[in-house]
């Protein structure tokens, strides 16, 4: 008879594919996992996971039990909150969060306060990852949400918008363009933009938006990309050229040679979204974690129309 132990000693195994790590995560023996699994393996009449690979990798049968057995023990982890709830009971437990770069420094400080006090008893842990990143980690249950930009089309995942961000031009006094009142993306040349590098989202929308043409460069013989917005924002105060730069990004003081220019409609911006698992044991802690996310919006984004937007994707 499966049990609901040997699941989650098979979704531990699938997450660390190491068994000495997954017996740790799970607070057993190693024999005693290894001995668990193997029983599981005989009752199915095949294995669940190739352990010639380095790190151990699920077998094709593997893969269709791992996938029923988030579903199993995710519905019986939604139970036993349900029931720890009770009446009256204030929400608690821990939700896991991950964020993009270049949402993170912008935006946690919105809301990081205001969850602390509104929901006390929930434990939040949040990490800054990639998007990419964050996908692997949604898949392996190493985290219980993301926010990042969207759409992403994943058929396992929802993603509930929680606003829409406009791009700016951030870009020097005495560059042409900030004679003008506002921009078109046509108004862009691709050779005169700092760009992050590779991994982050927001660097295939700053491609889609400009006319990327590589063979010239801001600087003759120096060719950078970088990890960090703020990191860029430097360099176009020193080098010239420009970068766009999302609302939330933007200082509330500009230094003394930059303009920050508008987008002609439709503003191209981005969709940020709370994106988690559909089959989700920790639904209740997640939609307590959107009401706060909603609630903290800045008013200069919420009154934003949509049609005047044009939303960026990040493919």
């Amino acid at each position: 008879m499966i049990t609901l132990t040997q699941l989650e000693y098979v979704l531990a195994v699938d997450q660390y594919r190491n068994f000495g790590k997954a017996a740790k995560s799970c607070f057993v023996t190693q024999p005693t996992l290894s001995m668990q699994l193997k029983k599981l393996e005989d009752d199915l009449g095949y294995p669940l996971f190739d352990r010639t690979k380095k790190p151990i990798l699920p077998t094709e049968g593997g893969k269709a039990v791992i996938e029923q057995a988030r579903i199993v023990v995710g519905e019986w982890k939604r139970l036993a909150l349900l029931g720890s709830r009770g009446a009256g009971k204030e929400l608690h437990g821990e939700l896991r969060i991950a964020v993009i770069p270049t949402l993170a420094p912008y935006w946690i400080p919105l809301f990081l306060e205001a969850f602390s006090k509104a929901y006390p008893k929930i434990q939040l842990r949040i990490d800054e990852l990639q998007t990419e990143q964050i996908l692997r980690a949604l898949d392996t249950d190493e985290i219980d949400a993301g926010l990042l930009v969207t759409p992403l089309d994943r058929k396992k995942l929802r993603e509930d918008p929680i606003f829409y961000e406009p791009f700016y031009l951030w870009i020097r006094k005495d560059h042409e363009l900030a004679k003008k009142e506002r921009v078109g993306e046509g108004d862009l040349d691709g050779s005169q933009i700092w760009l992050l590098n590779e991994g982050h989202c927001l660097r295939n929308q700053m491609i889609q938006i400009c006319s990327l043409s590589r063979k010239k460069t801001i600087l003759k013989n120096v060719i950078f990309e970088s990890g960090n917005l703020e990191t860029l924002k430097r360099l176009v105060e020193r080098a010239g050229g420009y970068t766009l730069i999302p609302y939330l990004a933007l200082p509330e003081r500009l230094p003394k040679d930059i303009e920050v220019k508008s987008f002609r409609k439709p503003v191209p911006s981005r969709e940020v979204s709370l994106v988690y698992r559909r089959l989700q044991w920790k639904t209740p802690l997640i939609e307590a974690f959107r009401s706060v996310l909603e609630a903290t919006v800045p008013e200069s984004l919420r009154v934003l129309k949509k049609s005047d937007l044009e939303v960026v994707g990040i493919e």
